[in-house]
């Protein structure tokens, strides 16, 4: 389909030679749309990311089996500076900085991987991310190890923006942010998808918030794809209510305090 940016299909991934992860795993990225990836710790959501980054030479890890396809070129185990030169740029979990780099030259890491004749337009980029993260301007000049939590995800996606990037891969942007800073980062994300027509994967376990903003959404579970829909309809179905959400079958919201088990069983293990 001309709409598909990227597609994997039936991949298996193996750290060590022994270690599978990922196991069969097929989804389909569509052009400009958000697609949020939902599931517990150890699911397979971050490999199945570090796959398409090629991030996983990194730590010893192979697509195995099946095929990565980025605008119908395959992928899958190429080299990581090759796949960001093609557009896709991958945020890390945990927003690391160059702590001894200023906010600003933390941002300029962004555009290394850009042709010489980009390089000429840094300044717009530059504009273009203080647009979306006026905090950052104010702090440029601050050595980014001093940076909060919420200023170093604002960085981490500025220096993402920098790369000019196609297809955007988020791991986890709300992890260990307060509520109202998670409520911010995620209506820019969704300014930056609508403004930009940057495509956005998005690993996220606050999947409330995950599946307001995706237009579709896929739930892993032991390396596998168990559930996909439009975003609207996983927030109604109600094993996504049980066990993501938590709201109870009443519609009201779930209290685990003193619960040792589920009343509903998830239908697709």
């Amino acid at each position: 389909m001309d709409d598909i940016l990227l597609q994997i299909n039936n991949i298996s991934v193996v750290y060590s030679d022994v270690i599978q992860i990922l196991k069969g795993v097929s989804l389909a990225i569509r052009k400009k749309q958000i697609v949020s990836l939902l599931g517990s710790n150890g699911a397979g959501k971050t490999t199945t990311l570090r796959a398409i980054s090629g991030l996983l030479k990194s730590e010893n890890g192979a697509v195995t089996e099946g095929t990565i396809e980025y605008e119908c070129r395959a992928i899958q185990n190429a080299a990581p500076e090759t796949i960001t030169r093609l557009g896709i740029i991958q945020v890390l979990e945990g927003r690391p900085p160059f702590e001894h780099l200023t906010v600003e030259e933390n941002l300029k890491v962004g555009t290394a991987a850009r042709s010489r004749s980009a390089h000429a337009h840094t300044k717009e980029d530059l504009d273009l991310v203080y647009h979306y993260f006026p905090s950052l301007l104010a702090r440029r000049k601050f050595l980014a190890g001093y940076c909060s939590g919420g200023e170093l995800q604002m960085l981490a996606i500025g220096r993402a923006l920098m790369a000019r990037p196609r297809l955007l891969l988020l791991d986890e942007p709300s992890l260990g942010l307060a509520p109202l800073l998670v409520k911010d980062i995620f209506e820019i994300v969704g300014r930056i998808n609508k403004e930009q027509g940057t495509t956005i994967v998005l690993v996220e376990q606050n999947a409330n918030m995950a599946l307001q903003l995706a237009h579709y959404g896929y739930v892993m579970e032991n390396g596998k794809i168990v559930m996909e829909g439009d975003a609207s309809d996983l927030k109604e179905n109600p094993d996504i209510k049980e066990f993501y959400l938590g709201v109870a079958s009443s519609g009201l919201l779930k209290s685990y305090k003193g619960v040792k088990a589920y009343k509903r069983r998830k239908r697709w293990l």
